[in-house]
């Protein structure tokens, strides 16, 4: 076969904009470290140390988030598409045409099968409501196929989802065809059932866009990526901009606000400076089939577990994998920054959503495993062949939970400099006070930054959206807060963690909790009660030593001292009804404009719920013919750098 002419992905002045962001970083933190070291400089040598090494690292990752958010923020302001810099304009349905084959894979473990089964029919329907399009139709049937991978053990639990699917298979049948894949031993986990997939049946495939359980695409972003996908052969994966929805409790409103306001400017600030070198969240993205296969076989990292084995986070090394090879990833911010902005063609048409822990508990929980996974990456920093962005990747989500660490460090220094200076007071001021408070608020207005630029983006684009310009306001107030308090906690747990990985307790992998769970007290108090004791033992010594250290270190030790309540009450779905419906805050577009996308999910859970629509005892629609081809896994230690491979760009 001819194979396709390989075009890349202009993005222009790729160069010029790293540099851009890289010298504003590295400017903001030496002028910070520069005031520091003033502020410092009287103290012994040994002090001065700790104080400017933990410094610099805090305030250097507190200097990247803001100058990404004020790239983002102006991207935004202007409408502009952050890859291209060209005007935001969502290509209208008329112009889609399919001349590939696409396969939808839901991987699941042993999932509540009704929602999940709603979720992926919701997303299919809302596909197949593409068909008719104002410039023709699109054979939707013929184009796509959806898979559900389950590794699922329990051979109970394993029967009910069988019965699911088949229901589902019923249902679709003639429109769509829903195959169902079970393994009996889940080797590798999510990363070996995707594997497993690609092997038997991925060269069936140009593309496959990969779903959690719990991810709602609609049909409209589907076409676009998948559109997108076939005019840019260079593409190997692009990630959506997935933004949480249907919780009712505190804690999730509270997270879905911030994902609502502030996602779409940080990942267009991302997008910006990472170019055609962007990360993968592991679901809500297109991948480019044979691509994937030929360089993405993941091996497993040597030694045992919690550094070594399997990798866990295994979407953060596909992406490098793809890059490595010469394949382009990109982060699309298109479809959820024309939602935002309400631009023509997109509105409630563009949907990426996802799900996320209803309380603090199994958040977490969720996090524990991302932070082995990422820890694992700091063994791949030296890997042969990869990307500088992609190993800058690789650090950051490592430092993500590490910087938990930094920031409990210097809480700690900070403490204790101030503990000894009340034994034994110096001669002069233990910091230069009008130097030190003015550096502490810089460093707060650089913290709050990015909320803030959300925040006057959002009032100026589209208040509306979140229930009017007032209640915006009282809802960027109230989240505020919320995080400020919740900040300490899992500063705690993170640095926990991080103790646990270092001591070898490796994280048991265990299906996480989807739907909303209300917290007991006995079980808040069981996992925090060690936060709040450290929380009152830190306020009182530091009132004993210092109330002016005490009033200036309330927000952290605060959040540890309410740190039960706050689990608890985050979790009820009471108070997030109270502040949702009764005070009319914390809204988001997703509730305001309730997408069909939406809609159609809480009906057809609803449905399966009710005994009138159970799913029939059925037969399982039979697997398609295999189409055997190798993933071979990939080495860390040595990569010959060649072209991307024909046999992944040959066209079907």
């Amino acid at each position: 076969m001819t194979e396709q002419p390989i075009t890349a992905v202009a993005i222009p002045g790729l160069f010029w904009r790293r540099a851009f962001y890289t010298l504003a970083v590295l400017t903001t933190s030496v002028v910070g470290l520069l005031a520091m070291h003033r502020v410092v400089d009287d103290l012994a040598l040994g002090w001065q140390i700790a104080l400017l090494t933990l410094f610099a690292l805090t305030f250097s990752w507190i200097a990247m988030a803001f100058w990404g958010a004020v790239c983002g923020f102006v991207l935004c302001a202007l409408r502009l598409d952050p890859l291209s810099l060209r005007r935001l304009r969502p290509t209208p349905p008329s112009a889609y045409r399919l001349v590939s084959k696409t396969a939808l894979v839901m991987p699941i473990y042993a999932e509540p099968p009704v929602p999940t089964i709603a979720g992926l029919e919701a997303t299919c329907r809302s596909l197949l409501s593409q068909a008719h399009t104002e410039g023709g139709s699109l054979a939707i049937g013929e184009h796509f196929d959806v898979f559900i991978l389950s590794d699922t053990q329990t051979q109970a639990q394993a029967r009910e989802e069988a019965a699911h699917v088949a229901a589902l298979q019923q249902r679709l049948a003639g429109q769509i065809n829903v195959y169902y894949r079970r393994r009996e031993k889940n080797e590798g986990r999510k990363a070996g059932n995707i594997a497993e997939f690609c092997r038997r049946w991925g060269r069936r495939y140009d593309f496959m866009v990969v779903l959690d359980a719990d991810s709602l695409m609609s049909g409209a972003t589907l076409l676009h990526m998948v559109h997108r996908m076939q005019r840019e052969p260079r593409v190997g994966l692009i990630q959506t901009v997935p933004i949480p929805v249907g919780q009712r409790t505190l804690f999730g409103r509270c997270l879905q606000i911030a994902s609502a306001l502030y996602s779409p400017m940080l990942a267009a600030g991302q997008s910006f400076w990472q170019g055609d070198a962007a990360n993968y969240w592991g679901h809500n993205a297109i991948i480019r089939t044979r691509a994937f296969m030929a360089h993405a076989g993941l091996p497993a990292l040597p030694g045992k577990a919690p550094l070594g084995g399997e990798l866990l986070s295994h979407d953060f090394v596909e992406a490098a994998l793809l890059k490595r090879a010469g394949w382009q990833v990109l982060l699309d911010t298109s479809a959820t920054t024309a939602v935002s902005q309400k631009v023509p063609h997109a509105g409630a048409s563009h949907n990426s959503f996802e799900a996320m822990p209803s309380n603090f508990l199994d958040f977490a929980k969720r996090d524990r495993r991302w932070l082995q996974g990422n820890l694992q990456h700091l063994r791949l920093l030296s890997g042969a062949g990869f990307h500088p962005i992609s190993r800058l990747h690789f650090l950051f989500g490592a430092f993500a939970y590490l910087s938990s660490v930094v920031w409990l460090g210097l809480l700690v220094c900070t403490s204790l400099l101030v503990g000894v200076q009340a034994i034994a007071p110096p001669q002069s001021p233990a910091f230069p006070p009008l130097l030190s408070v003015g550096l502490l608020w810089i460093t707060l207005f650089m913290l709050l930054a990015p909320k803030l630029l959300g925040y006057l983006l959002t009032l100026s684009q589209c208040p509306h959206a979140f229930g009017g310009r007032f209640k915006l306001t009282l809802s960027v107030l109230f989240e505020l807060a919320f995080a400020a308090l919740i900040a300490p906690l899992m500063m705690a747990w993170h640095s926990l963690f991080i103790v646990n990985v270092l001591l070898g307790r490796s994280v048991e992998w265990q299906t996480q909790h989807r739907g909303e769970r209300s917290l007991a007290w006995r079980e808040a108090w069981r996992h925090t009660y060690w936060m709040t004791v450290c929380g009152v033992i830190w306020a009182v010594a530091m009132a004993a030593c210092s109330l002016h250290a005490f009033f200036w270190l309330t927000p952290a030790w605060a959040g540890l001292v309410l740190a039960t309540p706050i689990v608890k009450y985050s979790s009820s779905g009471t108070w997030g009804g109270v502040v949702s419906h009764r005070l009319g805050l914390l809204k988001t577009p997703s509730i305001t404009y309730r997408p069909t996308l939406l809609e159609d999910f809480a009906a057809l859970s609803a449905r399966g719920d009710t005994p009138d629509h159970a799913p029939l005892e059925g037969v399982v629609a039979p697997l398609p013919g295999e189409l055997v081809g190798e993933m071979p896994c990939q080495s860390f230690r040595c990569f010959d750098k060649r072209p991307a491979s024909a046999s992944a760009r040959e066209p079907h």
